[in-house]
């Protein structure tokens, strides 16, 4: 039984993840205009404090901290967060993206941020682990 709840709970973090990266893909093709996967390196370079600054205790980064690294970490990862809502408004703000392409990066970064809170939830009630 509590393998099918596993399972269920994977399936739907897949289902976000995927439901994210076609709203980002769409965003791209049913414009014909491929500047907002400008977004994608923001996406890439979110979780690298993370990976590299944090080390293995990732309870640190939601506590307060002296730790200069986790700091640092914390910093460049909202950084990057502001800057993956920051792309497609400048886009659209300078005339290169139209509103429907907006709102389907704005809601791609949403759907990918509901996924990731749904993991780090996942992590701290079982057994997995976030690196």
């Amino acid at each position: 039984m509590r393998a099918c709840l596993h399972t269920g709970k994977l399936a739907f973090l897949a289902i976000l993840v995927s439901g994210g990266i076609v709203l980002q893909i769409l965003a791209c093709a049913l414009y014909n205009n491929w500047w907002p996967m400008l977004t994608v390196l923001m996406y890439v370079l979110l979780p690298m404090p993370l990976l590299f600054f944090a080390g293995s205790n990732g309870s640190s980064l939601f506590s307060e901290s002296e730790n200069s690294w986790v700091n640092a970490t914390k910093f460049l990862t909202g950084a990057s967060a502001v800057g993956s809502i920051a792309i497609p408004v400048i886009l659209k703000h300078a005339g290169v993206i139209g509103w429907g392409a907006l709102a389907m990066e704005l809601s791609s970064f949403f759907v990918l941020v509901l996924a990731i809170m749904c993991y780090i939830g996942m992590s701290e009630d079982d057994d997995y682990s976030i690196l």
